[in-house]
């Protein structure tokens, strides 16, 4: 048998991501398909007015709407973002999410190797 390194999705099978994920009302709901030392890989869905609240993070942090709009916040600059966008959040910079819309997002961290 195989080593899975992805989980939660369907292998071998064309999948639609804003799929992979429901919005739930007044949830952020996230679908975690990866982690490890050097990468993490999660789908998350946010309800109108939900928000991830500022923090930082170690590695490069990208995200990509699926699906609707959102606000993210990196280092004190405003970025609204829609279906099929994407931003580079740099590792170690405040950043925070909020839902001006129902949306979902692919979030893909990238770790520095030590």
């Amino acid at each position: 048998m195989s080593q899975s390194y992805i989980k939660n999705i369907a292998h071998e099978e064309i999948v639609t991501m804003a799929e992979q994920v429901s919005i739930q009302k007044g949830q952020v709901v996230s679908k975690t398909l990866a982690q490890n030392g050097a990468v993490s890989i999660t789908i998350f869905a946010f309800d109108k007015n939900e928000e991830i609240g500022s923090h930082d993070s170690s590695g490069d942090a990208m995200v990509t709407v699926l699906e609707g709009t959102g606000k993210f916040t990196v280092d004190g600059i405003e970025y609204i973002l829609k279906q099929g966008e994407t931003l580079i959040m740099p590792a170690k910079k405040p950043h925070a999410v909020f839902a001006t819309e129902a949306f979902k997002m692919l979030l893909v961290v990238v770790f520095p190797i030590e």
